[in-house]
């Protein structure tokens, strides 16, 4: 992973662009996964949920 994933410059300001875990606190970031936020220290999981799909 390379800063420029993590990290973003908008004017005078550094902003993370990934979530941090809620267990290991900040400077851990979670992996974004086709289904899931994962983190690779703990093992915390986040599963993303599917959007319903509006009936006509």
């Amino acid at each position: 992973m390379q800063k420029r994933e993590v990290y973003k410059v908008e004017g005078d300001k550094i902003v993370r662009v990934r979530r941090t875990c809620p267990k290991c606190g900040d400077g851990v970031f979670l992996g974004d996964h086709k289904d899931r936020l994962s983190c690779g220290g703990c093992g915390y999981t986040e599963f993303k949920g599917k959007v319903p799909e509006k009936k006509p």
